[in-house]
This record gives C-alpha cells, sequence and structure tokens, in this order.
C-alpha cells in the first residue's frame, strides 16, 4: 500500500509531518529521481531522497512501534555519531534488524536519568513537540541559598534569554544546608532548562537527573546504562498523549528486558559484557558443560 511522503519522511525521523510538507514545497524531497510535489505516495519500493540522501523506510505495517526507557549515565552523548569520539545514548540500546533507535528529546552530558527511544519517528517527533505540553519531572541537587522568595520566583517564572519559563511545581525533597534536593516539573523541553531557571536565582545545579516523562517513571531496579522495552499498554499511554492510534501488536525486542521483569542483576551483567566489549575484552562464557 502507498503512503504520503510526508508520513513516511516523518516516520523514519527526519521531522513532524508539517516540517516534512514544507520540504516537499520547497523542493527538497525527490521520488526516484524526480522532485516531488505535495500530496504525492510512495511504496518502499521507491527511491525517495530528502535534501539529496537516501531515506531508508519500510511499510508502516512493517515497522512495529517499539518504545524503549533508559537510564543515562553521566559523560554519555544523545547524538549518533559524536566527532570527539565520546560513548553515546545509542551504544548500548539492542541492534535492530529494521528500522532504527529514535531519541525522544535529549539530555545534556551532565544529566542523568530517563530516555525514552521508539522506532516511530512520528511519535517521537509529536512527543517532542511542545505543543503537546508533555510534564517531565526532575530530582534536582542545588548549591546555594533558596529562600521562600526564591521558590515563589521559579513557580510564578523567570524571564531566560530565550523567553520566560516557570516551573509547574517545585517541592523540597531532602538535605541540609546550601546541598539540597528538589524535585521540579517543566512541560517545555528547552536546552538547560532547569539548570538556567536555578542559575537565574543565583542557585547552581550539582547533580540533575530526570525521573518521569509523562506518567512514565524510572524504575529503581534500572540500573544506570540499562534499557527496558514498555508494555504495550505504555506505548499506547504516549501515542494517546499525541493523538495517535493505539497498536494491537508487534514483535518484542527482549523478552527478559520488559518493565514487569526487571531483574537488576542481570542488566548489570549485560552492561558489563559491553563495557568489556569495548575495550577489545572477550566476556567469560560461565555456562556449565553438560556432565560437568
Amino acid at each position: 500500500m502507498s503512503e504520503k511522503i510526508q508520513k513516511i519522511l516523518a516516520r523514519a525521523g527526519k521531522g513532524s509531518r508539517r516540517e516534512m510538507e514544507k520540504a516537499i514545497s520547497d523542493g527538497r524531497v525527490s521520488l526516484n529521481g524526480t522532485v516531488c510535489a505535495l500530496g504525492e505516495r510512495a511504496t518502499e519500493h521507491d527511491e525517495i531522497r530528502f535534501d539529496g540522501h537516501l531515506v531508508k523506510f519500510k511499510s508502516e505495517n512493517d515497522i512495529p512501534c517499539r518504545v524503549l526507557i533508559y537510564n543515562k549515565p553521566l559523560s554519555e552523548v544523545c547524538t549518533r555519531n559524536d566527532p570527539e569520539q565520546r560513548k553515546t545514548v545509542f551504544d548500548r540500546l539492542p541492534i535492530l534488524k529494521q528500522g532504527r533507535w529514535i531519541a525522544v528529546g535529549r539530555l545534556d552530558i551532565n544529566t542523568t536519568g530517563l530516555l525514552i527511544f521508539t522506532t516511530d519517528g512520528e511519535l517521537a517527533n509529536k512527543l517532542m513537540h511542545p505543543s503537546h505540553e508533555v510534564e517531565r519531572e526532575y530530582a534536582v541537587r542545588v548549591f546555594g541559598e533558596v529562600t521562600d522568595n526564591t521558590i515563589q520566583a521559579l513557580r510564578q517564572g523567570v524571564q531566560l534569554e530565550d523567553g520566560p519559563a516557570k516551573f509547574n511545581k517545585i517541592s523540597f525533597a531532602g538535605g541540609e544546608g546550601i546541598n539540597r534536593w528538589y524535585h521540579v516539573t517543566i512541560s517545555e523541553g528547552r536546552n538547560r532548562e532547569v539548570r538556567r531557571m536555578w542559575e537565574s536565582q543565583e542557585v547552581q545545579v550539582s547533580r540533575l537527573s530526570r525521573i518521569r516523562y509523562g506518567d512514565i517513571e524510572l524504575p529503581r531496579t534500572l540500573p544506570m546504562g540499562g534499557w527496558a522495552e514498555l508494555e504495550v499498554k505504555e506505548v499506547n499511554y504516549l501515542r494517546k498523549l499525541v493523538n495517535m492510534k493505539p497498536i494491537e501488536m508487534r514483535k518484542e525486542v527482549g523478552r527478559n528486558n520488559k518493565i514487569k521483569n526487571l531483574k537488576a542483576n542481570r542488566i548489570r551483567k549485560a552492561i558489563r559484557k559491553s563495557e568489556l566489549r569495548e575495550q577489545g575484552i572477550k566476556p567469560a562464557n560461565k555456562r556449565r558443560r553438560k556432565g560437568s
């Protein structure tokens, strides 16, 4: 079956449908060697190029919507290829036979915690779009004097260089003296927004971790560098947030890495094996031989 080209490009992670419609109107997309017009359709047997680059894609029915959560460690960057050869958040994700993992937003190199990945580019783009106002919650450790006036200012809104910003909620989460923890929520994903808001009040952020995205929480049993696949129920919750049709079934990435079956020790071993392979060390096989 054929699909509109802007839908194919959105699913491939090139941008939102609206952005792809503009790209087509601007002549940046070709179909089988000819600049295409808005409204044209294609099948998986056609050749689509975006800005001259070949777009690899499958039909919608051939690519199940998969969603992973990942516990990002410090020092990993949210890019597919880093010119400085630093570790990226894609390095430890499971390898796909078709499609690719697309990050829903990003965290800066010094921020840890919950990242969401999906094979559905349209879902990723819609979740990132500010019009849907998906709430994010962060655990923040700050260094500096935090007064009632500070809290009030952050709740009512502060002026940043890219416009006003405020926390939807802010609550004290422990600590003493000038090192204290707070939980804060925002509904935007601007670059370093949480850090910049605190800094506007002359308070420094010493640790920052995202712990919730919408109703999807970071499980306590998921170690740093570990991933797990969302159940269909959670996937459909995310799709409903952005007015997309629910899915009924899909191929699983790994049956032992489902949210309800998280086993921290097993995932830590998998992370350790991954680290050994990166160092060129072959992990030892500890399986016992039959009869031993």
